[in-house]
């Protein structure tokens, strides 16, 4: 299902308070930080690859643009950029996951410059950058007004801007709800999965045309054992929750997503095959020097 409509102007998130206290938020940070450092996000980053393919696809790239990709973590949307010969810069607070990607970009022999930086305040100039993206990234910020005005800030006049968002009712947020009901999020966090809804993009970004797809991106693996064993080692917000969890809290979180699985899935021979449904969104940043 595709739409084209125009965004709304940027409202403050219900529940956000102005003024929010430094510490807390420099807190924050430090434990998401922490999270997606911990495990190893690039062992199930890599099989997501296809997002950020069909993502560049739809904005339909050309050599020699200058690609953003924010919160890049192990580099999927930046490559599929770079392989399109776009001039690509990947950031991403997590040094780890960076390293991932440079040595992926290495093994393909694609040039992409690799920076350290958060996405809610990115260390480039206004309008450098022809194209912004970010697949599964930016909307994991705590303050998601910040991101979408950061890049809208870097995004030159005229430029695009390309996210992939999981939605709240898809595999991936129904796996959020169900985490949250054992370790809530801290307090003032805004779910991620609101990045996936029309109404959330249509009131992050300023007046922009803006064209929505729903797409499925699909969980093939052996088994649900298979699937729910990789995200506990490698997948840092699963992986956490696990640890901070006593044995019989642990056996019924296990049982509660082998569940959801069990509804989702479309395999009927013992293994697991999960559309996991994602808002893809490309926004094109009005030409504001035109309008004059």
């Amino acid at each position: 299902m595709k739409s084209s409509i125009m965004c709304n102007p940027v409202m403050l998130a219900p529940g956000a308070r102005a003024g929010q206290g430094m510490t807390d938020t420099v807190n924050l940070k430090s434990r998401q930080q922490a999270m997606w450092s911990s495990g190893d996000f690039a062992v199930i980053g890599t099989t997501l690859q296809i997002v950020g393919e069909e993502l560049c696809e739809a904005m339909d790239l050309r050599s020699g643009q200058r690609v953003l990709d924010v919160a890049a973590g192990n580099g999927n949307a930046a490559l599929a950029a770079a392989r399109r010969w776009c001039d690509v810069t990947a950031c991403d607070y997590v040094p780890g996951l960076l390293d991932r990607a440079r040595q992926r970009a290495l093994a393909e022999r694609l040039p992409l410059k690799i920076e350290i930086a958060d996405a809610e305040a990115l260390p480039f100039p206004d309008q450098s950058f022809d194209v912004v993206t970010s697949t599964f990234g930016a909307m994991f910020t705590p303050h998601h007004e910040k991101p979408a005005a950061e890049m809208l800030r870097v995004c030159r006049d005229g430029g695009k801007i390309g996210l992939a968002n999981w939605t709240p009712g898809g595999f991936i947020g129904e796996l959020f709800k169900t985490i949250a009901r054992y370790v809530p999020p801290p307090a003032g966090m805004q779910s991620p999965a609101l990045w996936g809804a029309r109404s959330h993009i249509m009131q992050l970004f300023t007046g922009a045309p803006c064209e929505m797809q729903i797409k499925n991106f699909m969980f093939r693996y052996r088994s649900d054992d298979h699937w729910l064993g990789t995200f506990k080692t490698y997948y840092g917000p699963v992986l956490k929750v696990f640890e901070s969890l006593d044995e019989e809290a642990a056996h019924a979180l296990t049982a509660d997503i082998k569940a959801l699985i069990k509804w989702f899935n479309r395999a009927g021979d013992g293994t697991m095959v999960v559309p996991a449904e994602y808002l893809q969104v490309v926004i094109r940043k009005p030409e504001f020097s035109k309008e004059i």
